[in-house]
Formats: C-alpha cells, sequence, structure tokens
C-alpha cells in the first residue's frame, strides 16, 4: 500500500450548552473577561452520557458518511485523556457498541494532540500493512476534570467527539495523509496536569501560551514540508481549538493566506483530543473545504506534546 487516506468524518456534541454568563454565575467572571482572554462564547457539557458515549455518537456518523459498515473496520483508535475505566480501553467500549469485529482497539493520551498522534499510528499501521480500515476518534469529557470554582480553567473546556474513518490507498495513489512531524518537550510536562484519583486540571497558562506562540509554527510549517507542500498552498487549517488568540497568532506566522482556519473554539471550547476531528468535521459539514484540499492538522498541549501532519480533505 502507498499510503492511507480519511474517506469521512463526524462529530458529536451533548446538548447541554453551557454559556459565558452562565459560569459568571458560578465564579467571579465575565463574558468580556472570558471572550478578551480566550475568545469562548460557548462549551458544551455532558449529562448523563458517558466517553463511550460521546466517542460512538460520533463514529457513527463517520461510519454513516463513509458507506462503511463496523465489519468492514479492522482498527479502532480513540485518543483521549478523560477515560475513567481503565479496562476495557474506551476503543474496545467503542467497538463493542458498534459491533465492530476482532478489531485491533487500543486508546493513546497525548493530551491535546491526541488526535494526530492517533491518526499517525492508524496510518502506519495502514502502510505496515497492519490494518485495512480504522476508525480514528478524538473522545473527551473534559468537565469531569474540572474544579468549578476555578475560573482560570473552568471558563476554557468543553466536551465532545470527533471521529475519521481512515482506510488504504491503492500503490501509486498520492497519499491522503502526510506524514507526521511529532515530539515533546517532557521536561515541561508539569505545565498542563490532570492528577489524582478524583481528577483535576492545572495548567500554567502563560506558560503554554507563550510556547504555542513562539515554538511551533515552524513545526507546523515543517509538516508541509514533509508532504511536499508550501503552506501557500493550504486550503485549510486545523489546530488544537486552545485559544483564540493561540490560533490567530500560529495561523499568522504559518504563512497560509488561502487557508480557512477552524476557530471552533468560539463555538465549543477546548475539548483537548477531540478539538481537531470535531472541528474539522464542521468545516467539511458545512461546504467551507472541499474533496482534495490539502488541509493541516496540528494538535499541541499537555506533555508539552505536539503533531501534525497534512491530509486531504475527504
Amino acid at each position: 500500500m502507498s499510503g492511507s487516506r480519511i474517506v469521512a468524518l463526524g462529530h458529536y456534541q451533548p446538548p447541554k450548552v453551557l454559556t459565558n454568563d452562565d459560569l459568571a454565575a458560578l465564579v467571579d467572571t465575565t463574558d468580556e473577561w472570558i471572550r478578551s482572554r480566550v475568545g469562548i462564547r460557548t462549551r458544551h457539557i455532558a449529562e448523563g452520557e458517558s466517553l463511550v458515549d460521546l466517542a460512538t455518537e460520533a463514529a457513527q456518523k463517520a461510519l454513516a458518511r463513509s458507506g462503511r459498515t463496523a465489519d468492514e473496520i479492522d482498527l479502532v483508535v480513540v485518543a483521549t485523556c478523560t477515560a475513567i475505566e481503565r479496562s476495557p480501553n474506551t476503543a474496545a467500549a467503542v467497538a463493542a457498541r458498534l459491533g465492530v469485529r476482532s478489531p485491533a482497539a487500543y486508546d493513546i493520551n497525548t493530551v491535546c494532540s491526541g488526535f494526530s498522534y492517533a491518526l499517525a499510528t492508524a496510518d502506519h499501521a495502514i502502510r505496515a500493512g497492519a490494518a485495512r480500515r480504522a476508525l480514528v476518534i478524538g473522545a473527551e469529557r473534559m468537565s469531569d476534570t474540572l474544579d468549578w470554582t476555578d475560573r482560570s480553567t473552568c471558563v476554557i473546556f468543553g466536551d465532545g467527539a470527533g471521529a475519521a474513518v481512515v482506510e488504504a490507498q491503492e500503490e501509486g495513489a498520492e497519499p491522503g495523509i502526510g506524514p507526521v512531524v511529532w515530539g515533546s518537550e517532557p521536561e515541561r510536562g508539569d505545565a498542563v496536569v490532570i492528577t489524582g484519583w478524583d481528577p483535576v486540571i492545572s495548567q500554567q497558562g502563560q506558560a503554554v501560551f507563550r510556547w504555542a506562540t513562539t515554538q511551533l509554527a515552524p513545526l507546523a510549517r515543517q509538516a508541509c514540508e514533509r508532504a511536499g507542500i508550501d503552506p501557500s498552498e493550504l486550503k485549510g487549517f486545523v489546530p488544537h481549538q486552545a485559544n483564540l488568540r493561540i490560533i490567530d497568532a500560529i495561523a499568522k506566522k504559518l504563512g497560509a493566506p488561502d487557508a480557512v482556519v477552524a476557530r471552533d473554539v468560539v463555538d465549543s471550547g477546548n475539548t483537548s483530543a477531540a478539538s481537531i476531528p470535531l472541528a474539522f468535521s464542521k468545516l467539511v459539514e458545512r461546504g467551507e473545504l472541499s474533496p482534495g484540499d490539502p488541509v493541516l492538522l496540528f494538535g499541541f498541549g499537555g506533555g508539552l506534546a505536539y503533531a501534525g501532519q497534512v491530509v486531504r480533505c475527504p
């Protein structure tokens, strides 16, 4: 096989919407304070829906749009940092819900860069002949990790999931998923942490902001270089939806004037590993990207880990 491609996307968000005014009734904050610092207006919060529920909903939509059935999937990968159960893993639970027979199934946790890591591992498995067709899912219940009295974190995060159906391409076809650029700065891993049996997220916001806005644009350009395209050729840029100011800063330095830039953080908040497939799926659903368009996906955050690749729009 010459590589793999994304053939369909799907996303799901729980129906409950939490506005900035809603949060202002819980903590000392205002709509203006939140918008000016992170650009978020609303976020979705799961009530009565598990992480597996969110992931399964997104996966079902991606499968339906692909025209494939669960029987045709032989690999399920879920990127998440909010799984509660140690075993079975989230991927296996989703596979059972969908009726996927005998898949390889595993979770991956690199927090906000998780989907790009998961997509790369699925692509590698397909290239190696270890899989033919994969479901790659990013899903998070970030609300499970929040201290609702801490305005520095509770205003940022939301819940949701996004999924992609990825399949092998025949020899000679242009790869639909480009080489990954990935890595981390583990010595700075304490900048974003989720700790304890009753997990609570905390982060060094200014340190993460400086790292993201000063160090990541060259790595994003490197992903374009490995895919053999210039950033100016990009039609879409879907970074991790961390913060509107970070997104705009990286997009400005990237040098992709014709690219549609995903800014789903405004309506969804930071959904960690779910943010890239969620935002990408919405752009495709709204018709803002066309089949075959080159799109740069780039995740970054806890770890401090990063990963990105150029993909062709399904």
